[in-house]
């Protein structure tokens, strides 16, 4: 036991196998959401997809990686498009922020009306397009 000789290349091997064993995991329940988050394909391809996963997880993981590896990542890339899109519109909507122009033209109706005058409209502008 060339690895038990020395205790640093020991623990080397024991992280080694740790990490391989948290990535495997990691490509095991990204398979499995996939299977799921899959709509192209019906209930009993994806119970068929299961069970050979959950069976012979190695062979079932390679397998499927290997036939839908593409379509993992055009899917995985369309939910977090669609995740960072919903997230813009909420912060816009909660911000509430408006254009410089609506801006402006909301100061041009408060100064025609007579709620401002045109020194008051020319700083809130110059104040705005800074």
């Amino acid at each position: 036991m060339f690895a038990y000789d020395y205790p640093l290349l020991s623990i080397f091997w024991t992280l080694l196998w740790i990490y391989l064993i948290f990535a495997w995991f990691m490509l095991l329940f990204s398979v499995v959401a996939d299977i799921f988050r899959n709509h192209e394909m019906r209930g009993f391809s994806k119970a068929i997809w299961l069970v050979v996963v959950i069976l012979i997880p190695f062979l079932g993981v390679l397998i499927y990686v290997l036939a839908h590896g593409d379509e993992m990542s055009q899917r995985r890339l369309a939910e977090a498009q669609a995740q960072d899109a919903a997230a813009r519109a909420y912060v816009k909507d909660a911000a509430g922020t408006t254009s410089h122009a609506d801006q402006i033209s909301q100061l041009a109706a408060l100064r025609d009306q007579g709620t401002i005058s045109e020194a008051e409209f020319a700083a809130g502008k110059a104040k705005i397009l800074a």
